[in-house]
């Protein structure tokens, strides 16, 4: 087995979001997955099995959970793939959905990847589960900010998005992970998307992951894509636009995500990344 490492959203090995991949996970049952990605011991990492047709069977396993998604390991995964491979378009089918993915260089001869996710959702979030779920943020409702009302996102991964009303309350995260985990366990939340507006198109964000056994995500794809149908279905973007999002930097580990939200209501949301090797 051949396991390499990549880190996601960044151009720089000490930024962005570490993933692991498997290019060919061929024969590879759940449960030997599950103990490489605990080995591994990074967010998540992706397994990928080569179809006949040219596409990839892809499953994404963190240190502790199969999820059906994740946005950092699938721009890992395409990177990887086009280091061996060559640049072009490539179709992953993963749990949540097929998700195409296209790679290119850019003049300085890295690589860049585009996902885009399958049709994103938004929903409410019941009064009783944002209560607990400030509780175990330790927010109170006056930390919100009253243009981005909380909701439950989905763009092949269900985050329920918290916006904060300043910068200093995102950068000051201090939560009850076993009780954060709890509640997301029992809503099937995969991250929670903490974001703050510093613009129209820019934003900052933070993504606990206590699911998988991470106190936090320095890059979450999946959650961005989210946070662009989320913006999308409230009306609180004009699109076609582009947002940029910053992430990581609290952690030391600066990561930067470019988000395409297309106006079609119903099409999937475009997330760009650079990502490169791990030596």
């Amino acid at each position: 087995m051949d396991i390499l490492r990549y880190v996601a959203f960044s151009a720089d090995p000490a930024g962005g979001n570490p993933a692991g991949v498997v290019l060919d996970a061929s024969g590879m049952d759940e449960s030997t997955m599950g103990t490489v990605a605990a080995e591994v011991g990074y967010s998540e990492t992706a397994f990928a099995t080569p179809r006949p047709d040219g596409a990839l069977d892809v499953r994404y396993f963190s240190p502790k959970a199969e999820v059906p998604f994740c946005g950092h390991a699938t721009i890992a995964t395409a990177v990887a793939y086009a280091d061996r491979h060559g640049v072009g378009d490539l179709l992953l089918h993963t749990m949540a959905g097929p998700v195409p993915v296209t790679t290119s260089a850019r003049p300085d001869g890295s690589l860049v990847a585009t996902l885009v996710s399958v049709e994103p959702r938004t929903a409410e979030i019941a009064d009783s589960d944002l209560a607990e779920l400030l509780d175990a943020l330790r927010w109170s409702a006056t930390d919100l900010a009253p243009a981005l009302p909380p909701r439950a996102a989905y763009a092949g991964a269900w985050h329920p998005v918290v916006a904060a009303a300043d910068r200093a309350r995102l950068a000051d995260l201090d939560y009850d992970m076993p009780a954060l985990g709890a509640l997301m366990a029992r809503r099937d939340w995969a991250t929670v998307a903490l974001v703050h507006r510093e613009t129209d198109t820019v934003f900052h964000a933070r993504n606990p992951f206590p699911p998988g056994g991470v106190v936090e995500d320095p890059a979450t794809g999946a959650a961005a894509a989210a946070l662009g149908g989320y913006l999308r279905d409230l009306g609180l973007v004009d699109p076609p636009t582009v947002l940029t999002i910053h992430q990581g930097v609290d952690m030391g580990r600066p990561s930067l995500l470019t988000v395409g939200i297309p106006a079609n209501p119903g099409s999937g949301i475009e997330v760009t990344g650079t990502a490169i090797p791990i030596a």
